[in-house]
Formats: C-alpha cells, structure tokens, sequence
C-alpha cells in the first residue's frame, strides 16, 4: 500500500492552519502543520516526497524567503503559496521565480486539495525520474550537487553512496569552506531518514552559558529565567539526524553529557529526573584532525572514538584542481538565481585564470567569487595565485590544458566551438586532449557528440 502524499502546511494565523490541515487531511493527505517557516527546512531534503504550503506574509521568515532557501536545496520540491488579496502580484513574481502555484484567501478546499493533488504528482514523477536515471548509469542528484569529475570527488560520491543509508555515525572532516555540511546534508537524504528532520547545530555559536538548555531542553523552573518547559534541540531531531558542526570547539564539560546522549540514545532535560529516549544519527565535522585534539587535551578520546564510527574526508580544491572550471560555472548559475540577474556566459580567458588560482578558502571563496562576477564586480581574469611551474614546457603544458579546459568548460563539452575559438583543427584538439587526458563529457557533452 502506497503512502498518502505528504504535505508540511506552514501558516502562523492557528484557526486557519488547524482548518486548513483537517481539510487536506480529509482529503487523504498525510498534514504536518507548522507555525514557524524555519522549521519546514529542517524537514525538507533533495529526497522529500511532498509538497509545501506556505502563507507569503508571516513574522520572521516569509513564505518568499522560505520558497528560496528551499529551493536552494532542491529545485524540484513544489511550493504553493496562500496570498491575501492585495498579494496576487507579489504571488504573480514567485511564479516566474520557481512558485509551483498559488492560492488567493479565502479559498474552497476543493480548490486547495486539487492544486496540492497535481503538484504531490509532480513530485512524485521527478524522484521516479531521478531514481530511473540513476538506475540506467545517468548523472544522478548526487553528481548534480557534488559536482566534479576527478578522482577525488567520484571516490567521495562512492563513499556518500555507501554510507547514506547505513545508520552508523559519521565523522565528516575536511578544509574550511570545503561543503562538509553539504555531504553531511548528501548522506542524510541517502537515509531512510531522509523525511525526518534534519538538524544542523554550529557548535562554535553555541552561547556557553546556555549550551545545555540549547542541546537538551529545560523543564520550567530548571534555572532563573525558565519560564515554561522548552524543547530542545536532540529531542527536536528525533527519527532524523543531527549534525554536530565543528565539533572540537564544543566545551569539554559538555563532551561529557553529549558521549551519554551518543551511547545511550537517550537525553534527560535540564530539571527533570525522567529520560527521552532518541532514535536519531549523528554526524560531526571538523575542520582540524580530532586526534590532534584528544592529544592536545581539549577533546575527550572517548567522545572520539565513539564518533568516528566511520569518517568521511571531503578534498580540497588543491586536490581536485581539474573540477574547478565547471565548478565555477555551476556557482555563477546559482548565483545569477539566487541575486535575480542575469550575467553574460563567463569568457574562456576568465575561466582560465580562475581556474589557475589557489583557493584557500575552497567551495566557499570559490562562490564568493562566482557571486562577483554574476553581480558585474569582475570584469577580467583573476589569475593571482601560485607561480607556475619552474621549467618551460610545465608552464607551457599547463597553459595550453587550462585554455582548452575553459573553452570546453565555456561551450558545455561541444568542440566544433572550442576549436573554432581556439584556432586549431579538429585532428589537433583531439591530440591535445588526449596528450593531457582532458574528457569533454566532463564539461557536459555526450559520448556521440560531434563523434
């Protein structure tokens, strides 16, 4: 027996979501009614099987804002919006933006749960699609989001491939900037808990003062300023995962607490004697070795061991040099969506000298820069960096690797332009890129393309 088509309400007026929720659920949709926008994204993943409802105008977050940043972790996850009457141009906009529909007040239910009906179809074709893909050996979700060709990264999409679905934990440990938190994010939706909250706590931003109550929940009256009994954020992540950002600046005080919550599966709220227990995957990262750490004395050995059940290392782009133009390409997309521009393709010689760089900062400098040129503050190759190689010909091979590179990059994988632009023959292109071992379906062409 199939299960009924998922909808997470978001709406803060109660009448009109408890209303609205008894209506959907009627209708033979699984409801989950949420008055808090932020919420719905601890909820939703690349592999959400539903759909979203969300009113525009609430406090805090808007269901504008909240359709952007779920998109921003997946495209396809339909959003209807429920507009007031002096909002339907506002709604109008969120349809050219990526809204799935909209919905004015007051509205019939039948008209609600037909809408909700076409776009829970909609959803459910794309992930049939996607896993259709991935069964006849196409680019799946996972190259989509890491994206890449080199060694490195096709063994990190192995490795994110075998470990989603177990239940063990895992220890995520890379660079700064390097999208830990993304394969943290990868290996969740891979998970049979991927319809389960996903709840990603910085540890570095935890106030000391109140990292317990933050973690664990209070019951009222637990400490001064308690008023009422709050939930918090272990207990709020049950059947889901939790992922424990830059684990080593957590206290070592509360190290202590969080190793009996990871070995128990159990928390006990601040002021209360009774356990919770908890079904829930963790996951840590960290940007140092943790062994230095533990032997540095500022992390317990035992909390260690316990994390590191297995441990996933995400390369830097040092490692990985060879994925930086499509990467680049990539970030200037989501950029042009995320800032509503629309930047010209970025010019071969740009790429280039992009790619030429060093990135110390890795995926996340690498964005900042792409969040440049797609705003029109980068106007010319960047090519500050390391020095080339020493001898002649390195220099020259390098050369003549990242210009081709970047035209491949530039013209998604054709060559017909790459050797036009370049003013080779076609014989010669070809001899090039084998000499230097360049694949075009790396930049997007097809086995059969220009063959």
């Amino acid at each position: 027996m199939t299960a009924p088509p998922r909808i997470l309400l978001v709406e803060d007026e109660p009448d009109l979501r408890a209303s609205t929720a008894q209506a959907l659920d009627l209708a033979g949709f699984s409801v989950q009614d949420l008055a808090q926008a932020d919420r719905a994204l601890d909820l939703v993943g690349f592999g959400f099987p539903g759909v979203v409802v969300t009113d525009i105008r609430m406090p805090g977050l808007d269901g504008l804002t909240l359709m952007n940043r779920i998109h921003e972790i997946d495209r396809d996850i339909p959003v209807i919006l429920i507009t007031g009457h002096g909002d339907v141009q506002l709604a109008v906009r969120a349809m050219r933006e990526g809204a799935y529909d909209f919905i004015e007040k007051p509205f019939s239910t039948p008209q609600l749960t037909e809408i909700a009906a076409r776009a829970a179809d909609y959803r459910r074709l794309v992930l049939e699609n996607r896993l259709l893909r991935a069964a006849a050996g196409q680019a799946d979700d996972l190259e989509a989001r890491l994206v890449g060709r080199s060694a490195a990264v096709v063994d990190l999409r192995r490795r994110i491939r075998t470990l989603g679905p177990a239940e063990a934990d895992v220890l995520i440990t890379g660079e700064t900037g390097t999208g830990k938190d993304l394969v943290a994010r990868a290996l969740h939706d891979l998970s049979a808990r991927a319809d389960r909250p996903f709840i990603a706590i910085d540890c570095a931003a935890l106030p000391p003062a109140l990292i317990e109550s933050e973690l664990f929940g209070h019951e009222a009256g637990a400490f001064a300023g308690a008023l009422r009994a709050r939930v918090g954020k272990f207990e709020h992540a049950r059947g889901g995962t939790v992922l424990l950002d830059d684990i080593g600046s957590m206290p070592v005080e509360t190290q202590g607490r969080l190793l009996h919550v990871i070995e128990r599966r159990e928390i006990t709220r601040l002021g209360s004697n009774d356990s919770v227990p908890l079904d829930t995957r963790f996951m840590a990262t960290s940007r140092a070795p943790l062994e230095q750490e533990v032997a540095a004395g500022r992390f317990r050995a035992d909390l260690f061991y316990r994390l590191n059940v297995v441990s996933v290392t995400v390369p830097p782009l040092s490692a990985r040099r060879e994925d930086v133009p499509l990467l680049f390409l990539k970030l200037v997309a989501e950029a042009a969506q995320r800032h509503r521009v629309d930047p010209p393709p970025p010019p071969p010689a740009l790429v280039a000298g992009i790619a030429a760089r060093d990135w110390p900062g890795n995926v996340r400098e690498l964005r900042n820069a792409a969040d440049r040129y797609a705003l029109g503050l980068v106007t010319a190759p960047d090519a500050a960096g390391d020095g080339p190689p020493q001898r002649l010909a390195d220099r020259v091979a390098a050369f003549e690797r990242r210009e081709i590179e970047a035209a491949l990059a530039a013209h998604g994988g054709a060559l017909r332009p790459v050797y036009e632009a370049l003013g080779l023959s076609r014989k010669t292109l070809w001899e090039k890129m084998h000499k230097h071992g360049i694949d075009k379906q790396a930049f997007g062409a097809s086995a059969e393309e220009d063959d």
